[in-house]
């Protein structure tokens, strides 16, 4: 019946795996959970190899590091089940109905998303960027994220048909940030039903400021290589929305100029430990305007 996939790498999952095991013996559903780790450091390896002595799971390791839209790919060709459920690595189920809930709510050809949850409050300034942005962007409630079903398409807790997953996930052998966008198109194209929940996990393994701030930036790169040449893309996604907006105008090129001089005091506020998303917002839009 359910596939539980988690890809990770350098990240210790025995915690989440046996979460969701004890979750699964107690709906008394059939199931396998597989985890594929994209060449973390040994010891993590180590740690997380506990896992494959756990009744119907398994820990595998790529031989190569191939980005987690891969892992994905193949931790969805490996399952044997109809539905599959991804996991991030760095979450945990908030309820001990995380399971039940998702199984009660399996409709035909419909996609199903839980939400995120995040810590009440950040005590990191190292991390407080992700943390902002995850707290008021991300957290939001099933009853708000249904009005916009596409716009809140999050690959790390997620349900989805095996069939669904397989034809509309990203096949290319490339390394690239920001693809569940690209996902949550496909879905959007192809009018596939989109169901949010209120299922969280809680999201614990937050980036520093600096990594995420290239990983968005890696996000904006992937949206002007995939995204912006499709039509419709601007109804499901706020920043390619505010793009074309601009190109509608004839100022991308003027914006483009601009964000070069207000660059370096936007990014410091992004980085500092007071960062304000609307200058992560300015500052995301800009780079799109001045990608070539």
């Amino acid at each position: 019946m359910l596939s539980i996939l988690i890809p990770t790498y350098n990240y210790a999952i025995l915690a989440l795996v046996k979460n969701v095991h004890q979750q699964c013996l107690k709906a008394q559903i059939p199931f396998e959970i597989i985890c594929l780790d994209d060449q973390s450091d040994n010891d993590y390896q180590i740690e997380n190899q506990v896992i494959s002595t756990l009744p119907s799971s398994i820990y595998n390791v790529n031989q190569t590091n191939v980005g987690r839209t891969r892992t994905r790919q193949r931790l969805a060709e490996q399952a044997k089940y109809d539905w599959l459920l991804f996991l991030d690595a760095d979450v945990i189920p908030v309820t001990s109905a995380f399971i039940k809930h998702y199984i009660d709510a399996i409709q035909p050809n419909t996609v199903i998303f839980g939400g995120y949850q995040y810590e009440k409050e950040s005590t990191d300034a190292t991390k407080i960027l992700r943390y902002r942005y995850g707290k008021e962007r991300e957290e939001k409630y099933a009853s708000e994220r249904n009005k916009n079903p596409y716009t809140y398409v999050f690959s790390g807790n997620m349900l989805v048909p095996k069939s669904i997953f397989l034809n509309f996930n990203y096949q290319a052998n490339e390394k690239n940030y920001g693809m569940d966008i690209y996902f949550g198109y496909q879905l959007y194209q192809h009018h596939i039903s989109v169901l949010h929940l209120d299922n969280p996990i809680l999201h614990l393994g937050l980036e520093t400021n600096e990594v995420y701030f290239q990983k968005a930036l890696q996000g904006v790169v992937s949206r002007k290589k995939y995204l912006l040449h499709e039509k419709g893309v601007d109804q499901m996604n706020p920043l390619v929305q505010a793009y074309f907006k601009l190109k509608k105008m004839g100022l991308i090129k003027l914006v483009a100029v601009g964000f070069k001089i207000v660059a370096p005091f936007l990014k410091k506020n992004i980085l500092s430990t007071n960062p304000k998303l609307v200058f992560f917002d300015i500052y995301r839009l800009g780079y799109l305007c001045s990608l070539e």
